[in-house]
């Protein structure tokens, strides 16, 4: 059976030039990068490589990146180390849950937080977040690409308004990083964060950006690394596969290669809509990460479409992987106004960047025909339910 993945918004596989750049430092060149004899400063000189490439992703000083475990570290890092009792934080409310759990976690130190609602379409309103500014406001935590529905906000205008009213601005660039150019400068932020294995390098490193002097506390503390920002061993194989990821990123946002993938994903879209009634984009209209792409098939649930398409070699979701397994209906539609069953009725499908047109042609051959067999199946299960 064929088998196309499109859940690259779950993670993505390693690339081979990313296979091939960090396989020497599992053997060859294993030593710790804060040694100084000749294999631990082999290590140290590929790690310092790796972060110009981040300098250079990020549009920043090498000594403003600091390497973490992932978005998670990345988001909690962010949230912890710049709050303090009686502060006050404004974010969203479809953000990831590595900042909404902490921002959960905060409150029992004192710490409020507004969570400002999308409009229908999925965007922010900046002025939303103007008037949401308090005198005790100190962070403003906001993604560049939401992971569900891929819609981009308007991250330059918050930054302005962050700037003009002195409060610190952290960006989520998790589903944003390879996707969208990212300028730390243009945006505005003071902390922006990633992670290697939504870009094709592995799970397990992640990268932030830190404005020069930003009061930003550790989150794991212990020896001196990272500039005493992150404490820990550095994972050299696979900060040298996020630095070779980096460059393999900008070179497709040069080359145009995210324009193909969006052609894709609309064809994909207009396919599906034409093909099956009862179906619509969510957060269609809106600018979106070129890859992503969530539908609402009406008359279903969103569950069992995901198992039938698997049973047929496609891989999609429902929504957030961290949420696999969850009952209840995804938050960031919700917030978006939908109701719970058209919801648990939608599916993404975010594509990798080596999709073709062929995986397309497949989709659209498997996905009208699995809808049409549940939704003869679902007045039948209805009558069972009893």
């Amino acid at each position: 059976m064929r088998r196309v993945y499109m859940d690259a918004n779950a993670t993505t596989p390693l690339l081979p030039e990313v296979v091939e750049a960090m396989r020497p430092y599992w053997m060859e060149h294993y030593g710790n990068a804060s040694s100084i004899h000749q294999q631990g400063q082999r290590a140290r000189t590929a790690v310092d490589q790796a972060r110009e490439t981040l300098a250079e992703f990020f549009g920043c000083h090498a000594a403003e990146v600091v390497f973490t475990s992932g978005g998670t570290e990345g988001d909690n890092t962010a949230l912890f180390g710049l709050l303090h009792p009686g502060d006050h934080l404004i974010t969203t409310s479809i953000e990831h849950s590595a900042v909404l759990a902490a921002a959960d976690r905060l409150a029992h130190d004192g710490i409020a937080t507004t969570k400002v609602d999308p409009r229908p379409d999925g965007l922010i309103d900046p002025m939303d977040v103007l008037r949401a500014i308090r005198p005790e406001t100190r962070l403003i935590s906001v993604m560049l690409a939401n992971n569900e529905t891929g819609v981009v906000q308007p991250v330059e205008e918050i930054g302005r308004i962050a700037a003009q009213t002195g409060v610190f601005f952290h960006i989520d660039a998790v589903q944003g990083a390879g996707k969208i150019p990212i300028d730390v400068n243009r945006i505005g932020c003071h902390v922006l964060t990633i992670s290697g294995h939504k870009m094709y390098a592995p799970k397990g490193i992640g990268a932030m950006y830190v404005r020069k002097g930003t009061p930003l506390d550790p989150l794991m503390v212990g020896g001196s690394h990272e500039r005493r920002r992150r404490a820990g061993t550095e994972n050299v194989p696979a900060i040298v596969a996020l630095g070779k990821a980096a460059e393999l990123a900008m070179h497709s946002l040069e080359t145009g290669a995210m324009h193909r993938l969006a052609g894709l994903r609309d064809r994909l879209e207009n396919g599906i809509l034409a093909q099956i009634p009862g179906t619509g984009v969510n957060g269609s209209g809106t600018p979106r990460a070129a890859n992503t792409s969530n539908i609402w098939f009406d008359q279903l649930e969103g569950e069992a479409l995901v198992i039938a398409l698997d049973l047929k070699g496609l891989a999609v979701s429902g929504g957030s992987a961290c949420h696999s397994g969850a009952t209840e209906p995804s938050h960031v539609l919700m917030a978006m106004g939908l109701d719970k069953t058209r919801a648990r009725a939608s599916l993404r499908f975010s594509l990798l960047k080596t999709a073709t047109e062929e995986d397309i042609d497949y989709a659209l051959e498997v996905v009208p025909a699995a809808v049409g067999r549940l939704r003869e199946l679902a007045p039948e299960l209805a009558g069972t339910a009893g």
